[in-house]
C-alpha cells in the first residue's frame, strides 16, 4: 500500500507559473535591497529619472519593483490549474512583449517613460515575453492534448501518473 502525499503533485504548467511568479517575486523583493540595486539612494518612486539599477544593469524604480511583486503574486496564485497557469505565461508574455515595444518607442529621458525602462530592459523584456509565450503554448498544448487536469498529470486511462 503506498501512501498519499500529503501536497498533491504540480502540472507542469503550474510549476512553470509558479517558478516564474517565485522569480518575479524575489527580483521584485531584490529591487529594494541596497547593494542588490546600485545607486539605491537615487531610486524614485516612478519616472526616468529613478538612478537605481537591480545588480547594477537594469533600471528599477519603487513602481517597478512593486509589478514585478504584484506580477509574481499572480503567477503563484494562477499557479492552482494548468489552464490559469498556461493563461499567466501566455498573457504575461503579451504584456512582456507589449512593455518592450514601449520601450523601444518612447524616449528613455521622457516623462512618458515613467516604469522607467533601460535598454537592457526591453532587450529583457523581449527575451522574458518571447520565452513566457512559448512556455504558456506549449502548456496549453498539453492541457488541450488531455493528459494534464487540475493539478495532477493523469495517463489515458484517467488514472493519476
Amino acid at each position: 500500500m503506498s501512501r498519499q502525499p500529503i501536497v498533491p503533485p504540480r502540472n507542469p504548467a503550474s510549476m512553470l507559473a509558479l517558478v516564474v511568479g517565485a522569480v518575479f517575486l524575489l527580483v521584485g523583493i531584490l529591487g529594494f535591497i541596497p547593494g542588490v540595486t546600485t545607486d539605491y539612494d537615487m531610486m524614485s518612486f516612478a519616472g526616468h529619472d529613478s538612478m537605481a539599477k537591480l545588480f547594477g544593469l537594469f533600471q528599477v524604480s519603487v513602481l517597478h519593483n512593486i509589478v514585478h511583486l504584484l506580477f509574481g503574486v499572480a503567477g503563484i496564485a494562477l499557479a492552482r490549474t494548468a489552464r490559469t497557469a498556461a493563461g499567466y505565461l501566455v498573457a504575461g508574455g503579451v504584456i512582456y512583449l507589449v512593455l518592450w515595444i514601449y520601450g523601444l518607442v518612447v524616449d528613455q529621458a521622457s516623462q512618458a517613460n515613467f516604469v522607467p525602462l533601460n535598454t537592457p530592459d526591453n532587450w529583457l523584456h523581449f527575451g522574458l515575453g518571447v520565452g513566457m509565450i512559448a512556455l504558456g503554448l506549449l502548456a496549453y498544448r498539453t492541457v488541450r492534448a488531455g493528459t494534464i487536469t487540475g493539478s495532477a498529470a493523469t495517463d489515458n486511462t484517467g488514472r493519476q501518473a
